[in-house]
């Protein structure tokens, strides 16, 4: 059956995540099934999600020529990692408007990784369609839940688009130009278009031009490679669970005269109540990262440096 001769509206069956396939069967993206002019020459490279994603974006900053290797779920983008498969791996791990991803910390505590490198990506979604489609034809959007959520602006300026999510954004576009539906579209970058030869509606629709994901760029620790000029330290520590634990812990970084730029809590799996703290210190020396923890030790009872790394610059604000 050709293009034309298709209904006027496939049915899309959605994507909750990725492991749940599509009626076309389509997982996520290997490199060797990547074009030849997209497989780079340098190291592999995980990202969670499909080629022309956001990650894919970070990666060519933060990798020079990586050979991409899409990955269904974050987890085996980690274990791809750890297990060698690949070189390194390139992850989201907050968003200035949507926070922590908090499962890229679960991920860093639990694998023999490090951080070697951050990048700040400036994040500019699109409505995008098939070539040849009018906006007036649009009646469904698909798109991460994250980047729905940061264009409710738009949507409810066009209430007959009803929005779905999808496991990632730049799958959405690879989806809809697949079913070649014109009543479908996807949020996601002007590279998803690109890359998937499918055409911008409408560009920057988001509704705060303040929205920017910092990226880290993860090795097995063992490969990382030790920046001199680095200027910042990720830290991963627990305390005990006794009254100013950590108050004291706390009060030991601000005797050294560190500067907390984050710092996030998770709950321990499987102790109740117990939390695991991920901090973000600056620091003028490497030395000073280890006096960070050091500094550290005598009040926790697990301390685990996730990287030392350069901060990356920080964008001149929109406003």
């Amino acid at each position: 059956m050709t293009p034309d001769a298709l209904p006027e509206k496939t049915p899309i069956e959605l994507w909750y995540g990725a492991r749940k396939q599509s009626n076309l069967q389509t997982p996520a993206t290997t490199a060797t099934q990547l074009p030849a002019k997209d497989r780079g020459m340098g190291i592999k490279t995980a990202i969670q999600g499909e080629p022309g994603s956001f990650s894919h974006e970070a990666a060519l900053r933060l990798v020079d020529d990586p050979v991409i290797v899409p990955c269904a779920l974050s987890a085996d983008a980690f274990s791809a990692l750890a297990e060698g498969a690949v070189s390194a791996a390139v992850i989201p791990i907050e968003n200035s408007l949507a926070g922590s991803v908090s499962e890229h910390f679960d991920l860093l505590l639990t694998h023999d990784v490090v951080v070697e490198r951050e990048a700040l990506l400036r994040i500019r979604h699109n409505l995008i369609a098939i070539s040849g489609t009018s906006i007036g034809e649009i009646d469904r959007v698909f798109s991460h839940p994250v980047a729905l959520a940061q264009c409710r602006r738009f949507l409810a300026d066009h209430p007959r688009m009803e929005s779905y999510a999808f496991y990632d954004t730049a799958g959405s576009v690879k989806q809809l130009v697949e079913l070649r539906d014109r009543h479908a579209a996807a949020i996601a970058s002007e590279a998803a278009a690109q890359y998937y030869g499918a055409q911008i509606l409408q560009a920057d629709i988001e509704d705060n031009p303040e929205n920017y994901t910092r990226f880290f760029l993860v090795r097995r620790t063992k490969d990382a490679v030790a920046d001199r000029a680095s200027n910042k330290v990720s830290v991963a520590f627990s305390v005990e669970n006794r009254a100013g634990s950590l108050v004291s812990a706390l009060a030991e970084l601000s005797a050294l005269g560190v500067n907390l730029t984050k710092i996030e809590s998770r709950p321990v799996h499987g102790r109740p109540w117990e939390y695991i703290f991920y901090v973000d210190c600056q620091i003028h020396a490497e030395e000073e990262a280890t006096r960070v923890l050091d500094a550290l030790r005598p009040h926790c009872s697990m301390v685990k440096e996730l990287g030392r790394y350069q901060e990356a610059a920080k964008p001149p604000s929109q406003s």
